[in-house]
């Protein structure tokens, strides 16, 4: 059995008025647009949190060149803008 609760929420203005333009071109209740906007924005954000490890690109190339540390953050871009300091 489906329940529904009756509550009250502040909306912006410009934002009811675009959802209730909206549910009166797509022929539904407001009450379905909001319903269906909320249960998107959790969807979304639930599927961020349940996403795996990124998978970063890789490109072919030579190995890491003598002498540099990946540490050195400002040698780094020394040797990547070609600069001596």
């Amino acid at each position: 059995m489906l329940r529904c609760m009756r509550t009250t929420i502040r909306i912006d203005d410009q934002l009811l008025a675009e959802a209730k333009a909206q549910a009166a071109q797509s022929g539904r209740t407001l009450n379905d647009i909001v319903e269906d906007a909320l249960r998107e924005s959790l969807a979304r954000r639930s599927r961020s949190t349940r996403e795996g490890p990124v998978e970063l690109p890789t490109f072919s190339g030579s190995r890491l060149q003598p002498g540099v540390d990946l540490d050195d953050s400002s040698a780094l871009v020394e040797l990547m803008e070609g600069t001596d300091s």
